[in-house]
């Protein structure tokens, strides 16, 4: 059975993903989750780290596009100084959003990777219709019921990619222990 969950390759910030890197894996574009991924909820514009991260991708070929389970205020409000193709309230892990973003971009399903901090949405949204997923853990997450079941059911599969791949110090916020 194939395993939806596990990220294909995991970093511990959105910046740590160089072009070459992508270029290596065969990836020129990105679909990007926002919230928690790129920043906070509360940061409504990117930083200038995000801004120089979004310019080396555009100057070696690297296309990207927001999809975001956010409303549209937020994402455009965000999405205003990137000038990005962007997608709110995509209803990830649903795949139209994405079908729909690859498609505007201009790029097959094997030239495309998700990037996101969640693997119920972000990573099975892109597995399940054969992309890269890409996994950063959330920056700043909620502490509400909701979102501590969802980050106890990725548990797992963050395991799973440890044991794969070697623990990294920042899996810790996982709580997952090195072996």
């Amino acid at each position: 059975m194939k395993d939806f969950f596990t990220p294909d390759y995991m970093f511990s910030d959105f910046s740590e993903i160089t072009p070459e890197f992508l270029q290596s894996i065969g990836v020129r574009a990105l679909l990007i989750d926002i919230d928690n991924t790129l920043a906070p909820y509360e940061q409504a514009e990117p930083d200038e780290r995000i801004l120089t991260w979004f310019g080396k991708l555009r100057e070696h070929g690297i296309v990207a596009a927001l999809v975001s389970n956010n409303h549209a205020p937020r994402v455009a409000l965000f999405n205003r100084s990137l000038n990005l193709p962007a997608f709110p309230d995509a209803h990830k892990p649903r795949r139209a959003t994405l079908e729909k973003a690859m498609q505007m971009l201009g790029v097959t399903h094997e030239e495309t990777a998700m990037l996101g901090d969640q693997l119920l949405t972000d990573a099975f949204a892109g597995k399940h219709i054969g992309l890269r997923a890409l996994a950063v853990p959330p920056i700043k997450d909620k502490t509400n019921a909701f979102f501590r079941a969802k980050r106890w059911c990725e548990r797992p599969f963050i395991r799973k990619y440890a044991r794969q791949n070697g623990y990294q110090p920042w899996m810790s916020f996982w709580k997952i222990k090195k072996t």
